[in-house]
């Protein structure tokens, strides 16, 4: 498969993880943040799509697996302490969210209370028809 001395630079948790932000190649916007392992990393490599870590469900998740939300790389980049990632996404659909919003940062704080800022562009009902 290649070297991969690039994927022992990353300073992992105790538990084999870091944090991964997902960002809009084009707008910018802050799109999502997931946890990666070392597989979910090498994955995202080398499939050229999203792959995170789901701590809930402790299993790989293919971005999009389900919903067809999927995140097409443009850039993958570490920051100065190597202990996180920045994923540079095309994000299929418009739809990061599983609540059916472009961004899962939707919700602001106003006055000292949570307010839901951002439009549901799909119901979440009809992207999940499990």
């Amino acid at each position: 498969m290649g070297n991969e001395a690039w994927l022992n630079k990353i300073n992992w948790s105790e538990d084999g993880l870091v944090p991964a932000i997902a960002q809009d190649g084009v707008s910018g916007e802050i799109l999502m943040l997931a946890w990666m392992n070392r597989d979910a990393l090498k994955k995202t490599f080398e499939l050229g799509e999203a792959v995170y870590w789901s701590r809930s469900r402790k299993k790989l998740w293919h971005k999009g697996e389900e919903s067809g939300h999927t995140q097409k790389v443009l850039e993958i980049r570490t920051d100065c302490d190597e202990d996180a990632i920045l994923l540079k996404v095309e994000q299929t659909g418009g739809i990061a969210c599983h609540t059916g919003r472009k961004s899962c940062f939707f919700q602001r704080l106003d006055d000292a209370r949570w307010q839901s800022v951002e439009p549901v562009l799909k119901d979440p009902h009809e992207i999940y028809k499990k």
